[in-house]
């Protein structure tokens, strides 16, 4: 079986993500089926501060399951997941986690309380890091010196 990324879609809802005033971050959700769920940050948009992509993304798989685990899924962002969504990753029993760019800053798995690394964390996805991680730094980047 070949490896087959879909970092580009999650690009791709980073950029309407930025282009929506959100911090440009996105998330994918592929299954057995292909793509079953994406989704960009919407925190702004919807007065939520758990409106983050990865939250966002796995709530619409789980509403096409019907279920409230993804075990076998495979969950892609352009950016590292803080410590709530990596917490929402094991909960949903996410299989795999692919994301681009490290955050030195808020990420919550190779950085900060690295929630996987926890003994209370009940599952914990096999993580690949730096999957067009050039890209999600450039987008991350434009969009910050813009607002500065």
């Amino acid at each position: 079986m070949n490896f087959r990324s879909h970092m580009d879609i999650a690009l791709t809802e980073a950029r309407a993500a930025g282009a929506r005033g959100e911090v440009p971050v996105g998330a994918v959700i592929v299954g057995p089926e292909g793509v079953i769920a994406q989704a960009g940050n919407r925190t702004r948009e919807l007065n939520d501060p758990t409106a983050h992509a990865e939250i966002l993304a796995i709530r619409a798989a789980c509403a096409v399951l019907g279920q409230e685990r993804l075990a076998g899924y495979d969950l892609y962002v352009s950016l590292e997941p803080c410590p709530m969504c990596a917490a929402a990753i094991s909960n949903a029993r996410i299989a795999r986690l692919y994301y681009g760019a490290g955050d030195p800053k808020s990420g919550g798995v190779a950085q900060g309380p690295r929630v996987f690394a926890h003994p209370q964390c009940h599952h914990r996805p096999e993580v690949y890091d730096g999957i067009a991680a050039k890209d999600s730094e450039q987008l991350l980047s434009d969009f910050f010196a813009a607002r500065r």
